[in-house]
């Protein structure tokens, strides 16, 4: 029984699962959004937010110990440059997590996990998709002039049969 234990396994061992959460947690700071299993997700939401919220505080240190957790150069600095700038006054819930469904090869559950601050379309209200045609309900009703211009004209039956006679 998991009488007391905090820590989704995630069926790894520490130093496995260690570096799992650091990789994902490098792709999450890179790409802004990624696709994971939903228990994956949740266990990098526990692991990623509170480096967010060391990275506020731009100093030697806070640098130092978000290196030790994510081991790569890249990541640090995108965090502190890109990431920390715009998570500065959020006082936390840092990362969205959305359920996507069931994986295809193995049925297991998968959701994207995405920075809050990054997502456009939620910050701009969704307009940057707005579709510029309105569709009706039902069939009758007259047409507009548009319409009816840009209809090709249709040459007679009778017409074409006659001129291959012709020839």
């Amino acid at each position: 029984m998991r009488h007391g234990n905090k820590v989704n396994a995630l069926g790894r061992k520490s130093a496995h699962r260690k570096a799992m959460m650091s990789n994902l947690a490098c792709s999450l700071i890179e790409h802004k959004r990624i696709v994971t299993t939903l228990a994956k997700a949740k266990a990098l939401r526990g692991f990623v937010e509170p480096i967010i919220t060391k990275s506020k505080n731009d100093t030697t240190h806070s640098r130092r110990v978000v290196f030790s957790y994510l081991k790569s150069k890249e990541a640090t600095a995108e965090l502190f440059r890109e990431v920390a700038p715009k998570v500065m006054d959020r006082p936390g819930g840092y990362v969205r997590i959305i359920k996507l469904g069931k994986r295809l090869g193995d049925n297991a559950e998968t959701a994207m996990i995405e920075l809050v601050d990054f997502n456009e379309l939620l910050l701009t209200g969704g307009d940057a998709k707005k579709k510029t045609t309105r569709r009706r309900r039902g069939g009758s009703g007259k047409k507009s002039e548009t319409e009816e211009t840009t209809v090709p004209p249709v040459a007679p039956v009778a017409e074409t049969k006659a001129s291959k006679e012709e020839e």
